[in-house]
């Protein structure tokens, strides 16, 4: 493979992390409903501790080139997003 053959193949993976990324969204959206109506804070750090000990886990049973701090700093970003969307949504 060349230049152009690896390229497309990083967009190809753009454009599914970007498909995912909307869909986990979407579910985030359903979740803040669901704590509204329960009279429940959207944050929940336990929740938060949870995810990125499972994704670290997850990650290390892959041995992939991905460090655990860039995966954690990457999930901690998307919490904050998350977050800050149930928030808008509600």
């Amino acid at each position: 493979m060349d230049l152009s053959d690896w390229r497309e193949r990083i967009d190809g993976i753009d454009r599914q992390m970007i498909d995912l990324l909307n869909e986990r969204m979407q579910c985030a959206h359903e979740v803040g409903q669901i704590k509204k109506a329960a009279g429940k804070p959207i944050r929940d750090p336990e929740r938060e501790r949870d995810v990125i000990a499972k994704t670290k886990a997850y990650n290390q049973g892959l041995q992939g080139p991905m460090k655990d701090e860039a995966l954690e700093k990457l999930y901690r970003l998307l919490i904050e997003l998350t977050t800050h969307f149930e928030c808008e949504e509600s």
